[in-house]
């Protein structure tokens, strides 16, 4: 229980006015329809695993579950053109996040339609739902917990909250790159049952782009940037840069600002995609010495994309 006090006056995991962490995944360029609905089958249909494991070793760190499928409609419709984007596209995506006292789940519906601008750039834009489920484990409240009225009358026992919000986003692509913004918590959590533990969800803007392009016929550059801005807490801002060697292996490197570094690796078999991340903090970040460790699982449903990494 010690290493769980220190670790939240350490880290600061939350602003317990909206008991609420923010989930850092340093491969989120392999992610896009969980920060973007606009996003959704960008790659074409897709199923995708990750796990994240952070600062491991430490009781009541952050441990991040996820799981999706994506759907082009026309690739369901027209199996020997896998290639061929079709103009609506469906997801779902489950992502399991402990934190400290809390659990929190998310299930997010997702909804896209593209509207084609010329022979390689489309405008996209899409809608998802969430239902959201948060439980709080009283047992583990640290003493700055117990000073929250909202949060202290839970002491000992076990509390469960529901809320249902919407994602919204809107993105511009190409096959040599992407750029979309959309907002996570439009309705700020005011959809709501069980018992009341969070005053709002704050609402959540989400700045994801990426370049990639051949450095010759055997090598591929691609970056991503994201950009993340929430009312109570510091805007977060994270980069990647990995090339992708003669379609079967990436390296990589990752920067989050004021935060830490993290070194890629990857590998593509055919219709898979496996990725792994070895993530430092930086040591003026006065974050938890620890690594975190992410790993990535991504299978393409109708057909090979390799050498399409972002």
């Amino acid at each position: 229980m010690k290493k769980l006090f220190l670790l939240i006056l350490l880290i600061g995991i939350s602003q317990y006015t909206y008991a609420q962490s923010r989930k850092y995944i340093s491969q989120f360029s392999h992610l896009q329809q969980y920060y973007n609905p606009g996003l959704t089958a960008n790659e074409g249909s897709m199923m995708r695993g990750f796990v994240r494991n952070q600062y491991a070793g430490w009781e009541g760190t952050p441990l991040t579950y996820f799981l999706s499928a994506e759907i082009d409609i026309n690739q369901v419709r027209n199996r020997n053109e896998v290639d061929v984007m079709g103009k609506n596209a469906i997801s779902i995506t489950l992502l399991n996040d402990s934190y400290g006292p809390f659990t929190e789940t998310e299930l997010i519906l997702g909804y896209a339609t593209r509207i084609q601008l010329s022979e390689f750039t489309n405008l996209r834009l899409g809608l998802g739902v969430n239902y959201n489920t948060v439980r709080l484990d009283g047992n583990n409240l640290n003493t700055e917990q117990l000073g929250d009225p909202t949060v202290s009358q839970f002491a000992g026992n076990f509390a469960d909250m529901q809320i249902v919000d919407f994602n919204i986003g809107m993105a511009l692509t190409h096959k040599s790159y992407y750029i979309s913004y959309g907002f996570h918590n439009v309705n700020q959590g005011q959809l709501s049952k069980g018992d009341i533990f969070m005053d709002k969800k704050p609402l959540v803007g989400v700045l994801l782009a990426g370049f990639r392009e051949h450095l010759s016929p055997s090598m591929l550059l691609a970056s991503n940037v994201m950009w993340r801005t929430q009312v109570d807490l510091p805007d977060n801002v994270e980069l990647n840069l990995k090339v992708l060697f003669k379609d079967t292996f990436w390296l990589g490197l990752g920067h989050r600002i004021n935060y830490a570094n993290s070194a890629h690796l990857g590998f593509i078999f055919d219709k898979f995609r496996l990725g792994y991340v070895y993530e430092l903090p930086l040591n003026n970040s006065f974050l938890l010495p620890n690594t975190t460790h992410e790993f990535m699982l991504a299978y393409s449903i109708f057909g090979t994309k390799k050498g399409l990494i972002w």
